[in-house]
């Protein structure tokens, strides 16, 4: 098991935002977390990458606990966030966001190579590699936030929303290099608000609502769960 979430209590001041989660991820999955708003998704993802801090319970990263860690180190460790909303430096070229994203590598090879791969995964992004981050399209800038991600060599990668406000097209596109980054070896763990797409990419799944997890099961199996589709496949929003 790469990532163990016990118990996992957050709060916001009084206000406990979750109250006592377990989430569990193998190496090379792809496990998504489904909820309506406020449900406590990106709490939990914020959770894991050090963002906010846990008042109980435990995150274990391939064994070691790494909840009391503060976020630049879990970074080192191979935890990489892709925060909702993109915040890409728009005031920086594509490239020097990318060589942000590579800040805690020391190593010129390494990045040599994920830069290669990266732009094997964008394209766009190569041919734009010199255009400031603030002038690029929605999804451009989506692709630019992953990679920027994948230039500090994650071993999980957290999405948080990657289909946020794109046009259908593009989150088709986004989805199928989400796969190939999985197929490539890398463990995602994703939130998103388009479910029936997150459960077709998706291994396994969990669905929380205020703060607790109420379902966890194989993705095929949450995809044909009656609860499931009228909560969020197509029933009402």
């Amino acid at each position: 098991m790469i990532l163990n979430v016990e118990n996992l209590h957050v709060k916001y001041g009084n206000v406990e935002a979750l109250h006592g989660i377990d989430i569990h991820v193998q190496e090379g999955e792809i496990v998504t977390i489904l909820g309506a708003n406020g449900a406590g998704k990106s709490t939990t993802l914020m959770a894991i990458s050090g963002l906010v801090k846990a008042s109980q319970g435990k995150i274990e990263f391939e064994g070691e606990a790494v909840h009391k860690l503060p976020a630049h180190t879990i970074v080192t460790r191979g935890i990489a966030q892709v925060p909702e909303g993109r915040r890409v430096f728009s005031t920086l070229t594509v490239q020097e966001n990318l060589n942000l994203g590579a800040y805690t590598s020391n190593d010129p090879d390494r990045n040599r190579k994920n830069l290669k791969w990266i732009f094997d995964l964008f394209p766009r992004l190569e041919e734009r590699s010199g255009q400031l981050a603030g002038t690029l399209s929605g999804g451009e800038q989506q692709m630019l936030a992953i990679a920027r991600a994948l230039m500090a060599t994650p071993k999980i990668l957290l999405l948080d929303e990657p289909s946020l406000g794109l046009a259908p097209i593009l989150v088709k596109a986004i989805f199928d290099t989400i796969r190939e980054i999985n197929q490539a070896g890398l463990t995602v763990v994703l939130v998103e608000q388009n479910a029936r797409a997150a459960l077709k990419l998706a291994h396994r799944g969990y669905v929380m609502e205020v703060g607790n997890i109420v379902l966890e099961d194989a993705a095929a199996n949450l995809l044909s769960n009656p609860e499931v589709q009228n909560a969020y496949l197509g029933g009402t929003h």
